[in-house]
């Protein structure tokens, strides 16, 4: 039986707006659709995720998804959701941007076998000015496009002509793609509402067809602030922006509400899953069900199996029972980033050549403990363990117990964490 895309889309709560018609479009014809990514960064952070998202859904639907790189529109910058004006880019970050973008998306969708990608600097960047005022400017009005929420929302504090023409650019492409490509469907954000329109609009205009759109919500986290974002800005699918390590965490943190949403929109587990995960997690959220999936299904998307299982190990080695072994795996970078914060020191691997008692590593090698008699205390107490292994006041350190990091792991109690390095 052939998937019903809308159906599967409305209940995982990816539909804002549809234009009428589209689902029995979708259901009746084997459809070419678009979503385009504008190379603000030569990296897509994760608020992009659910456009890729949609694409893959088409694919799977059975139809030919196309993502389009905006190469031209990028050198524009897209008013929608701004209060300013965007700074624009010079063409060596833009052509950056555009290679790092495309790669990206090679990993979701695979341009060898239905999906196609493309750039749209490729037929916007052979139009003259006069060309497109001609051609394209004159079948819409400018009341048409002040009347759009992208244009009215800056109208007192100003736009730009730039920015003013970056609908029509959108529409343009739009046109282009049903000629070209026979694609009849615009996919995106809710924000992109007016700008896809335009484009259904000049398809009407300029060819003589029809052509449909369908918007997503624009997710914000429950305290309403930007989806993607975390306290250290954004979260980035380029791992070497954003560790694997650090984007699980970013899923595992969020809210049960969040969770509940995000397991429908971020991942490809059907309904009965959804379900029954929900129930789970709603009878025991202690055990944090919803969100480890999340986390799990989403890091194995976007980065890897491989890297899954390393940011669980890192997760274990903060919140669970790590071993000698598994911090053996991390390198020193790693380390300080899963430690990132915590108190730190530097001893000398002369010290630990004829051993050092523990009570001296931690009293007067470092001020983990502020006196002797503390050190001795804790240890009594068994409260201090080295590389996640208890030790008692007999203990000496040696060089045995530096990671192959160069670290070594203190820890008093469960949650107070201590990083030396030896040198």
């Amino acid at each position: 039986m052939k998937m019903n895309l809308i159906q599967e889309l409305e209940w995982r709560g990816l539909i804002h707006d549809i234009m009428p018609d589209t689902e029995e479009h979708l259901k009746n014809n084997k459809v070419t659709g678009y979503i385009g990514f504008d190379p603000t960064s030569d990296s897509l952070h994760i608020g992009s995720l659910i456009p890729i998202i949609l694409l893959m859904h088409l694919k799977k639907a059975g139809h030919t998804p196309i993502a389009l790189v905006g190469g031209a529109t990028g050198m524009v910058g897209d008013p929608s959701g701004k209060t300013d004006e965007r700074n624009l880019l010079d063409i060596e970050t833009l052509n950056k941007n555009v290679e790092g973008i495309k790669k990206q998306l090679s990993k979701f969708l695979d341009f060898e076998d239905g999906a196609i990608l493309l750039n749209n600097y490729d037929w916007v960047g052979k139009m003259s000015f006069l060309e497109f005022i001609r051609d394209v400017g004159k079948h819409i009005t400018v009341n048409y496009m002040m009347a759009k929420d992208s244009v009215k929302k800056r109208i007192e504090t100003g736009i730009s002509f730039t920015e003013f023409s970056y609908q029509l650019i959108q529409g343009y492409d739009f046109y282009h793609l049903f000629n070209a490509h026979n694609c009849t469907l615009q996919m995106g954000g809710s924000d992109q509402w007016g700008n896809i329109t335009t484009g259904t609009e000049l398809v009407r205009r300029m060819a003589g067809g029809k052509a449909f759109a369908m918007t997503t919500p624009l997710i914000t986290k429950s305290d309403g602030t930007k989806f993607g974002k975390s306290e250290g800005g954004n979260v980035w699918m380029n791992p070497e922006l954003t560790s694997p390590y650090k984007f699980y965490q970013f899923w595992l943190g969020r809210s049960d509400e969040e969770a509940e949403e995000y397991i429908k929109k971020f991942t490809f587990l059907d309904q009965q899953t959804v379900t029954d995960l929900i129930t789970e997690h709603r009878e025991d959220a202690g055990r944090r069900t919803l969100q480890k999936r999340l986390a799990e299904e989403v890091t194995t998307m976007v980065h890897s199996a491989e890297d899954l299982e390393k940011a669980i190990d890192a997760s274990n080695i903060l919140f669970g029972k790590a071993t000698f072994s598994a911090l053996n795996n991390f390198s020193g970078s790693e380390i300080e980033e899963i430690f990132e914060g915590v108190p730190s020191y530097i001893i000398s691997k002369e010290t630990l050549k004829n051993g050092l008692n523990i009570v001296e590593l931690l009293a007067t090698e470092t001020d983990i403990m502020s006196s002797n008699g503390e050190a001795r205390r804790s240890l009594k107490e068994n409260a201090i363990s080295i590389n996640k292994e208890k030790v008692d006041l007999e203990y000496n350190i040696t060089e045995k117990d530096v990671l192959a990091s160069g670290y070594i792991l203190a820890q008093k109690g469960k949650k107070n964490y201590f990083l030396i390095r030896v040198s």
